[in-house]
């Protein structure tokens, strides 16, 4: 597996809206190992995008808790409440910021293998679940940011 590159705020690719994957293929499942890989070898890093790491497709890896999401088109379909709480990215690094995002969503995605799942998310993973899915649509944190916190 490799390690990729993290693009950071200067990089105008950050803010370019992620193109859909029209087949999961082998190719699309070493990029996915690639990015988790990354995301583990990347202190304080539990999500990444597939423009973070200069891929216009619409990919997102998140590893929380000690689970790995690997979401090919991943999309929000539901979402309900409120929370608003910090958040930082490894492409601001040294930024945080209070961000709300709702407490609970529910995402269409394809697996590694090209089926059809839905994930469910509460709490943390519905803040990275939009987070990253924000990345893909070309919009960052920090556009969202209500103030800084250090």
């Amino acid at each position: 597996m490799a390690t990729l590159e993290i693009r950071t705020s200067e990089d105008d690719i950050l803010r370019k809206p992620c193109r859909p994957v029209a087949k999961v293929d082998e190719r699309i499942r070493t990029i996915l190992d690639d990015m988790a890989d990354t995301m583990r070898r990347t202190p304080n890093c539990g999500g990444l995008a597939g423009n973070q790491v200069g891929i216009l497709r619409r990919l997102v890896v998140i590893d929380l808790n000690g689970k790995l999401y690997q979401l090919v088109n991943p999309e929000v379909v539901f979402q309900e409440g409120e929370q608003d709480g910090p958040e930082g990215c490894m492409s601001f690094p040294g930024i945080f910021g209070m961000v709300k995002r709702p407490e609970r969503v529910r995402v269409t995605a394809l697996d590694r293998d090209g089926r059809e799942i839905q994930v469910e998310g509460e709490g943390m993973l519905a803040r990275c679940l939009c987070h990253e899915i924000d990345h893909l649509n070309g919009i960052v944190f920090v556009d969202k940011m209500s103030r800084r916190v250090e």
